[in-house]
């Protein structure tokens, strides 16, 4: 009916991660997602409430930042929630300039003794970092603040996780805990055509449900193939780039990748932080 050979949404592309997780009426599949993430550390978060996404730097010269999921538990934490579908030179120093906006936020005015809460930041990555693939099992990644001749944790309240998920190669059976669901769920959803019957679970009854392209109305049939062909075109002008970056040189293939991102008609500011290159160079490509 819908004319897609897949039944499910692809949760890497822009609509479909904040269908998933954005949206106030499926804000308990956010609420899930992130209580298994980080059960360990912060125990039961019991509500979640939607911040303003879009936040401006100090001056002229700081970029838009523009989180794809911003939220604050009832506790006063907060949580960015990033999702990265291709390789960013930079994308380590993004994610520590975006975690700066929620500690700037809670600075109050007068007698404010600088108590902060805890800021997390979650990444989500379609890819898998160079420096990282002679870790070929391991796909989660924590990172704080440590002491680096004792090992000792200095600050615990900025916290930074990486999910390399293209390391994630379980089978469903072989899925053990919830987490481990809910990380199959994000890599392979748009590869299912029916829930397995080791995800027969409530949470993820509502997940299939929201995910079902054929419960979409036609607006949100379209907004999804606009966000899917975005996605597809991405991905095979990065791979298109990579291959002719391996013969004509690096330098030409991210000159590649900009032509291609301009033709698609990303902004400036995307391309920046997608190639590296600065305003100039792009302003001369185009």
């Amino acid at each position: 009916m819908t004319g897609f050979e897949e039944k499910y949404i692809n949760p890497f592309t822009d609509y479909g991660f904040k269908k998933l997780f954005g949206e106030e009426i499926n804000k308990d599949l956010l609420l899930d997602f992130l209580n298994e993430l980080l059960k360990e550390e912060e125990g039961e978060i019991t509500s979640l409430t939607y911040m303003k996404n879009e936040h401006l730097g100090t001056t002229e010269m700081d970029r838009k930042a523009i989180f794809d999921l911003y939220c604050e538990n009832e506790r006063g934490e907060r949580f960015i929630v990033e999702l990265q579908k291709t390789k960013q030179s930079f994308f380590k120093d993004r994610a520590l300039y975006y975690s700066t906006f929620p500690i700037r936020e809670q600075a109050k005015r007068a007698d404010w003794d600088y108590e902060l809460k805890a800021v997390y930041t979650i990444a989500i990555l379609d890819f898998v970092f160079d420096s990282d693939k002679n870790q070929p099992e391991k796909f989660r990644y924590d990172i704080k603040l440590m002491d680096i001749d004792t090992n000792k944790l200095f600050y615990k309240k900025l916290t930074f996780i990486y999910l390399e998920m293209p390391k994630f190669n379980k089978t469903v059976d072989q899925l053990e805990t919830r987490f481990e669901k809910w990380l199959y769920v994000l890599r392979n959803l748009n590869r299912l055509d029916k829930v397995p019957d080791k995800l027969r679970e409530t949470i993820f009854d509502r997940l299939f449900q929201a995910a079902e392209i054929a419960r979409f109305t036609p607006d949100q049939v379209r907004s999804y193939e606009d966000s899917l062909k975005y996605y597809r075109d991405l991905k095979n002008s990065l791979d298109t780039a990579r291959e002719e970056g391996m013969e004509e040189g690096i330098e030409k293939g991210i000159e590649k990748v900009a032509k291609n991102a301009l033709k698609l008609g990303k902004s400036i500011e995307e391309i920046m932080a997608l190639t590296s290159l600065t305003r100039e160079q792009i302003d001369k490509l185009r």
